[in-house]
Parts: structure tokens; C-alpha cells; sequence
């Protein structure tokens, strides 16, 4: 059944700070085993593939905790905020 109202997506409050808080980690985790961390958490974000992140530092698990939705929608937020 096609309907052609907008369905709309809210990210609680809370999320987006533990969300930062948990990418942040990653972040470190795989910076410190040398790999690029950016490049490393954009394959996990389009694949869902954990293997993108390391398992230091429990990285892998903890990425594994961020909804991919919630997380695309934070990045684009927080993007577009900046650039204003």
C-alpha cells in the first residue's frame, strides 16, 4: 500500500552522545594498530562487515552496540550543522 506521507526518524537525545562517545573509541582502537580509521569505520557503516573494526581495545563489540540508522543520521546531522 503506497502512501505519500513522510515517515519520520528521531534519534533520542542520549544516543547521539554515547554513540560519539563509543565511534571515539573506535576510533583510538584502530589508529593505534595503524590502520586509517576513517576508512575503516566507513566499510563497517556500508557493509555491517565487524571485521572492518579490530577486536583492540574491544572495539569491535562496541561498535556492534550503534544502530547503523541512528548512526548514519547523526553523522548527516552533525555534518550539515557544521557546515552552516
Amino acid at each position: 500500500m503506497a502512501t505519500d506521507k513522510t515517515i519520520q526518524f528521531k534519534i533520542p537525545d542520549n544516543h547521539e552522545e554515547q554513540m560519539k562517545i563509543i565511534l571515539q573509541t573506535v576510533y583510538n582502537a584502530l589508529q593505534e594498530k595503524g590502520y586509517n580509521p576513517y576508512s575503516q569505520i566507513v566499510g563497517y557503516i556500508l557493509s555491517e562487515d565487524p571485521t572492518y573494526i579490530t577486536t583492540h581495545n574491544n572495539a569491535r563489540s562496541l561498535i556492534r552496540r550503534i544502530d547503523r540508522d541512528e548512526l548514519l543520521a547523526a553523522l548527516v546531522k552533525n555534518y550539515l550543522d557544521e557546515s552552516r
